[in-house]
């Protein structure tokens, strides 16, 4: 199974206390791009894109699919969380497995924004796959993302180096509910 596919697709937007989670929208097309150009965002991704590049190529509608999700703050995109299988390109302990991903805008950081809309997505996850873990790769380096994973419920499957640097796989179990 690719994607989160036969998923009914999208879900109601669901509302956090500050953030709405929705599919992208043409509105969302200069935030996408900020998103994807950002030197900031992207230090620990490989780098960003050119922005002429991105000019060039995003659609009118940003990719709208299952599993991704536009973080809305009053009205205005500022990231974005992805919610898809892992290839088996990647570790063999998280082959197969729904990867957690996200991506804010600078100005969103360090507001706990990233860890709300993350818990809603994941929340949203479990009632749409009951009992399926999620893994979450980051580099050791991005002390934020290592303590979001922390936060959200993740824990260390192994380290391994990649793309030149020290990566971390951590696993979230699946949510259980006593019976």
């Amino acid at each position: 199974m690719t994607d989160l596919e036969p998923v009914a697709w999208p879900p109601a937007p669901i509302r956090t206390e500050r953030l709405v989670l929705r599919e992208p929208e043409a509105r969302d097309r200069a935030a996408f791009i900020e998103l994807l150009a950002s030197p900031e965002v992207h230090s620990y991704l490989g780098g960003p894109r050119p922005r002429d590049e991105l000019e060039r190529e995003m659609p009118e509608v940003p990719e709208r699919r299952p599993g991704s999700f536009v973080v809305d703050l009053d009205g205005a995109m500022i990231g974005q969380v992805l919610l898809r299988r892992a290839a088996g390109y990647r570790r063999p302990a998280a082959a197969g497995k729904v990867d957690l991903g996200y991506l804010f805008l600078p100005r969103a950081w360090g507001f706990g924004y990233a860890a709300e809309g993350c818990a809603a997505a994941l929340g949203w996850l479990a009632g749409a796959f009951p009992g399926e873990p999620v893994v979450l790769t980051t580099q050791t380096a991005n002390a934020g993302s290592m303590r979001l994973a922390a936060k959200l419920g993740f824990t260390e499957v192994e380290r391994f180096q990649a793309w030149g640097a020290e990566q971390w796989l951590g696993i979230r179990p699946p949510v259980t509910t006593a019976g």
